[in-house]
């Protein structure tokens, strides 16, 4: 397990990473969720990070309000990824130990994070490649 505490995020994240724009519809959401099974999306705007989108944020899109009891499909799914994406988010470079990767996602409580060099998405970490980071180190750990 001693591996898991020298590795980075470089070590471990996604470099090919599926994004959308501030216009993308909430139903595209939807099918890009569906289609490539992410947990979040992140938001950039000309090349920059703006936000990041989930499917909790979707979901949140959809709550019953005092305004609008049963609300309709058609015009939720037309909203926009600006309107309902955290722009407050969490990132991470790729030299950041997975060590601190690994306490975020205990704390915060979210899937992935962007990672970013120099102002520009590079990647996403996720809890899956943590997962995978902690397997791989238990594995040269007893082999």
């Amino acid at each position: 397990m001693y591996r898991f505490l020298e590795w980075r995020v470089a070590d471990y994240m996604t470099r090919t990473v599926c994004t959308v724009t501030p216009q993308t519809t909430v139903g595209e959401l939807e099918r890009l969720f569906v289609e490539h099974d992410f947990n979040g999306l992140p938001v950039l705007a000309a090349g920059a990070l703006v936000g990041m989108v989930t499917k909790f944020d979707v979901l949140k899109a959809f709550v019953f309000t005092p305004e609008s009891i049963v609300p309709h499909y058609s015009a939720l799914s037309r909203r926009s990824a600006a309107e309902i994406m955290a722009a407050d988010i969490i990132t991470f470079t790729p030299d950041t130990p997975l060590t601190r990767v690994l306490q975020t996602l205990v704390d915060a409580r979210v899937k992935s994070f962007p990672v970013v060099e120099d102002g520009q998405l590079v990647g996403i970490v996720a809890r899956e490649d943590v997962v995978r980071a902690l397997r791989d180190a238990a594995q040269a750990a007893d082999g």
